[in-house]
């Protein structure tokens, strides 16, 4: 299955730490020859400081081959970087640790500055050692005690720039933990610095980030946000409330249309559970279809394909064909794999609404029938709405042929009874009738009561 996989799509957006687990999965799923992943894991792997794992794959990329020289002096100047980094960070925490400092401190970062200035000598450098020291253990895989320095420097620092690149190393290493309801806190953190846009280049208040900056650091986010929208409780609602947004709707058509993926599959597990939901979510399918049909030139997967042919096309055999390929991709899927059930649960109760709806416009003996021509389906408002169009050319003429028959009729009449002395009785339906035959025949479709739009309730499913 891949033909369908995305990961070499995801990984340019991703920080090299989060590929590892995505490489992995592969490995497992053996979707790729394991000479061509182990090859990928070594690569990433040299980059950063997981010296041990890196010694590792060294051994499964080049079997009976000597681990190079570089790997002992790499791992020595490791253990020096980071025993001096944590002597440097410590001073810092032993004093922010320190329970009067705790209660001194406030709100207002700069005043707390001045008071860690003014009676502990710490200064900007030295709070800054906790950002360096945080740094470099996500970097050799100490992800809790990452998350722990760089949550302690958030605190003090007044660094924009260093604050955002520690919001980026926080949020990416309550992922790595799996601490799912942090992570999701850090990453409403996260979209609020982005949403914001504020340039964190500048230090005067105001400054905008470019938009293309702003564009890029969304593509970023909506990538990394996969992890925690398919691992937190809550996570598929939230995805639908950030992607939908217009701005986010935007990056995924402008950047990557891959996750239209992530966004069809999301719409369909949460159908069931939209009852209190916020109308975003509740109206998500019918918004997901609209950006299927418009974007499928750029992406299309069964998942896709699946809400096409029900949705769109009314195609339910091919319904069923996309679906089978669709669980055949959910399988080797990094974040779908463990919804496979609930996915096909709710697919198969989307389409069997849909095609039981269907069904009844095309019944002839269902009262929808006459209106079938031009019934829509409204997912929003739950209704069929139809629209009784106007009549085919030949019935027009056949409709109007008769008008004037009956108009010479009535004519023939009144010209009798003048001629009899009768007094002149306007005929049933005379009025009105010098409009000629097109303006008879409007009035007289009025009177038997042209509808204009009927609607039919769809009962909940």
């Amino acid at each position: 299955m891949a033909e369908y996989d995305l990961t070499t799509k995801l990984i340019p957006y991703l920080d090299r730490h989060l590929a590892f687990p995505l490489l992995s999965f592969l490995h497992e799923n053996e979707i790729y020859p394991a000479e061509e992943l182990i090859q990928a894991q070594y690569d990433l792997a040299k980059e950063t400081n997981m010296v041990d794992y890196y010694a590792g794959l060294h051994e499964q990329v080049y079997p009976g081959k000597e681990i190079p020289a570089e790997f002992g002096q790499k791992r020595q100047q490791a253990m020096e970087t980071n025993e001096r980094l944590e002597g440097e960070a410590q001073a810092v925490l032993a004093v922010i640790e320190n329970p009067d400092v705790v209660q001194a401190l406030r709100q207002d970062k700069l005043q707390n500055l001045t008071y860690l200035k003014d009676n502990y000598n710490v200064t900007v450098d030295q709070i800054t050692a906790l950002y360096n020291f945080g740094q470099f253990q996500y970097t050799y895989g100490n992800y809790t005690g990452a998350a722990d320095y760089l949550y302690h420097f958030r605190i003090l620092s007044t660094s924009n720039a260093l604050l955002l690149s520690s919001q980026w190393g926080k949020t990416a290493s309550d992922i790595l933990s799996g601490k799912w309801d942090t992570a999701l806190e850090e990453l409403n953190k996260l979209k609020e610095i982005i949403d914001a846009g504020v340039a964190t280049t500048s230090t005067t208040p105001g400054v905008n980030m470019p938009a293309l900056t702003q564009l890029q650091s969304r593509t970023w986010f909506m990538h990394w946000s996969l992890f925690v929208y398919f691992n937190h409780v809550e996570g598929r609602t939230a995805l639908l409330e950030t992607f939908l947004a217009p701005t986010y709707l935007n990056t995924i058509q402008t950047s990557c249309p891959w996750l239209l993926r992530y966004l069809a599959a999301a719409a369909i597990i949460s159908r069931k559970g939209t009852g209190t939901a916020s109308r975003t979510v509740r109206t998500s399918l019918q918004t997901v279809v609209k950006l299927i049909q418009t974007e499928a030139y750029q992406y299309s997967d069964p998942i896709t394909d699946f809400l096409r042919d029900v949705y769109v096309e009314f195609d339910f055999d091919q319904a069923q064909v996309s679906l089978k390929e669709a669980e055949k991709l959910i399988q080797n899927d990094f974040f779908l794999e463990g919804f496979k059930e609930e996915f096909l649960e709710n697919a198969r109760f989307v389409k069997e609404g849909e095609k039981w709806i269907v069904n009844l416009i095309r019944d002839p003996s269902s009262a929808l029938f006459s209106l079938s021509a031009d019934a829509k389906i409204d997912l929003e408002q739950n209704v069929i709405s139809t629209n009784k169009g106007s009549l085919p050319v030949y019935q027009s003429v056949i409709e109007k042929t008769r008008g004037l028959a009956f108009r010479t009729q009535v004519l023939g009449a009144a010209m009798a009874k003048r001629g009899s002395g009768l007094p002149d009785q306007p005929e049933n339906g005379e009025e009105g009738q010098q409009g000629g035959g097109g303006h008879h025949h409007h009035h007289h479709h009025n009177r038997r009561g042209q509808p204009n739009a009927n609607k039919t309730v769809i009962a909940e499913a």
